[in-house]
């Protein structure tokens, strides 16, 4: 039966998803059409300035123009940032959130310290960071002196700063991955592991056969996420070394050339279209491979 009655009362509950629906298009789904609009545009940031269809002169420009070079260069970064970012995470996750299914003695506890740094936030995340990271009295420095010999400049060196973005990257959202694999882990069945035991199955087997196959979903989910989460990062790199030291992604590139750049608004939006659609190939490649996977298992 239809619970919200007869007559005008049927409406009403598409008359309340307007509401979610009006701010949709306005937050999200219209600025999304309107950068792909102006892509193709010469539009500029200056009031009162028109705006002139050109074609695909602003994506020729983002290959082609006289820094162009510098955003190949970011493009690569980006995937090499993707690719490690979302191995290395979900690699760690994984193993930390077997530790934790164990039911070890304060699990809720340790749950919680790898959960903490998604909720401090970035800005909180890039202070704590730069502070222990600091080449002059940080405590990263002294253990390197200390134990190797060595000192580094950390987010001030040209051939390591991406690598210790990447590993704050890491370490700021790998509790969220965590918790997806142990949601996934907490909802296999026991009675599978107890008949693979009565049927001599080894840990690794068990893991392999039974773990592995049944939390594919949650395996599927949290590369989705560190695949979109990586391609997009900006905030960090803009906290820590503002794109400095070759540190400079495709999401740098277009912060920078919306608000502290030149005034144009074309060429941002072709490099944002041109983002979109590098992380929609990967995402529907791993989409499609990760649901294959599900289907054989």
């Amino acid at each position: 039966m239809y619970p919200f009655g007869k007559g005008i009362s049927r409406f009403v509950p598409f008359l309340l998803l307007l509401i979610p629906l009006a701010l949709y298009v306005l937050f999200y789904f219209g600025p999304s059409v309107m950068t792909v609009i102006y892509s193709f545009t010469n539009i500029t940031n200056l009031p009162g300035s028109g705006m002139k269809f050109i074609g695909l002169d602003n994506y020729h420009d983002v290959f082609f123009s006289g820094n162009s070079g510098e955003r190949v260069d970011s493009i690569i970064r980006t995937l090499y940032f993707m690719f490690i970012v979302t191995v290395v995470q979900n690699g760690i996750a994984l193993l930390v959130a077997v530790i934790i299914n164990q039911k070890l003695k304060g699990d809720y506890f340790f749950r919680a310290v790898f959960f903490l740094p998604v909720v401090l936030g970035v800005a909180v995340v890039a202070l704590v960071w730069s502070m222990m990271f600091d080449p002059l009295s940080g405590p990263v420095n002294q253990l390197y002196q200390a134990l190797f010999g060595y000192k580094d400049m950390f987010f001030g060196s040209f051939s390591h700063a991406f690598g210790y973005i990447i590993f704050v990257q890491i370490w700021m959202y790998m509790g969220y991955s965590m918790l997806i694999f142990l949601a996934g882990l907490q909802s296999v069945p026991k009675e599978l592991y107890e008949a693979g035991y009565i049927d001599g199955t080894t840990k690794w087997q068990s893991f392999r056969h039974i773990t592995f196959s049944l939390i594919a979903p949650s395996f599927t989910v949290n590369m989705l996420l560190s695949i979109i989460g990586a391609m997009s990062t900006f905030d960090i790199i803009l906290a820590t070394t503002d794109g400095r030291f070759n540190t400079r992604t495709m999401a740098y590139d277009v912060y920078k050339e919306t608000f502290r750049g030149s005034l144009e608004m074309g060429l941002p939006s072709a490099l944002s279209v041109v983002q979109f659609l590098i992380i929609l190939v990967f995402v529907i490649v791993a989409v499609k491979q990760m649901r294959k996977r599900e289907v054989e298992y």
